[in-house]
Order: C-alpha cells, then sequence, then structure tokens
C-alpha cells in the first residue's frame, strides 16, 4: 500500500472519543501517553466521589479531541482501538478527515492555556448582541490577538472571543489597560 502525500502531512486532526463518559483512559489521555500531541478543550465541573464534592476538569465537549501528527503515525491506532475515530466533514470525499490549520489551533491553545478561566461557546450559543466591539490586544500574554469583544450581560470581566473556525469560541479574560478599540 503506497502513502501518499496527504498522509505525511503533520497537522492537527479531528478525532472522536466513543468510550463512555466514565472511562478511566479517555482516548486524548491514551494517545498522549503514545506522545501524540493532543488538545481538549476543558472545563471545570462540581463532582461528588464517595460523599465528597471535588472540582475536575472535564472535556467541555465529551466525544471531541484534536491529535498533532500524521496520518500515517495516527491511522494504526485508529485501526487498534475501535472507540477512537477521525471525524469526516460532510460532502468532503470518502476518508478525508477534519483537520484544523496548524496557525488556528496554536492561537486557540494559546489563548486558552494563558487563560484562568476560559469559557466556550457553540456556535449557536453566541448571538450578534454578545459580539460587541473589533479590539486589538497590546501587551500582556495575548499581545497582538484581534477579535471581538464579549459582552455578557451582568459581567464585570472584560472577555475576548478566540474563535476556532467551524467548531466552537472561547472567552479570555483580558486587562482592561491592555484593550485598544479598531
Amino acid at each position: 500500500m503506497a502513502v501518499s502525500e496527504g498522509e505525511k502531512q503533520i497537522c492537527w486532526y479531528v478525532m472522536r472519543d466513543l468510550k463512555r463518559a466514565n472511562a478511566k483512559l479517555p482516548a486524548y489521555k491514551q494517545l498522549s501517553n503514545e506522545n501524540f500531541e493532543v488538545f481538549t478543550p476543558m472545563k471545570e465541573q462540581l463532582s461528588v466521589r464517595g460523599g465528597k464534592r471535588i472540582r475536575e476538569d472535564v472535556p467541555f465537549i465529551r466525544d471531541l479531541f484534536f491529535v498533532h501528527g500524521t496520518r500515517e503515525a495516527i491511522d494504526p491506532f485508529v485501526e487498534k482501538y475501535s472507540t477512537i475515530q477521525y471525524r469526516f466533514q460532510k460532502g468532503g470525499g470518502y476518508k478525508n478527515p477534519m483537520t484544523v490549520a496548524d496557525r488556528d489551533m496554536e492561537r486557540f491553545i494559546h489563548a486558552v492555556s494563558v487563560s484562568k478561566n476560559p469559557k466556550y461557546y457553540l456556535p449557536g450559543e453566541l448571538t450578534p448582541s454578545m459580539c460587541g466591539r473589533h479590539i486589538r490586544i497590546v501587551g500582556g500574554p495575548l499581545d497582538g490577538y484581534e477579535g471581538k469583544l464579549l459582552t455578557v450581560r451582568g459581567s464585570k470581566t472584560k472577555r475576548l472571543l478566540v474563535e476556532l473556525p467551524e467548531f466552537f469560541s472561547v472567552g479570555v479574560e483580558v486587562n482592561p489597560e491592555y484593550i485598544r478599540l479598531l
């Protein structure tokens, strides 16, 4: 079987995890243990274990994660574990998995990693009234980022809306002194 040029390209593949929500070793941890660069957006959740309340990080979308690598390297794990699958684009051709550009993914991961309390939004959750003025961040950990200022009624924190095209967005806290209106 000849390896196509597309299979040698390193990019972020969009993956599915079909394991149960309470699985001890979800797919993102499993592939991370196999030395793949893996990203899954996490949210903090309050759970009860053994009668005690604990805060734990859980995936924002339980069955979604991203793997950075070549198709040639990821395929053996997809074939070996039936609970790990590629996500395919509708109308994208036969066996053509969804990918995210490195630049977009790195920008998104950086924004999430520097924020203490990121708030994720699915595409339908954001209304035009929530997306305020177009801003640029000057200084701080998000220096150079541009986007919309997220306005949520009753909130005193300023948030920059960073999008991962076609998937979801995240609102990351921004210090008001770094905000420049465009």
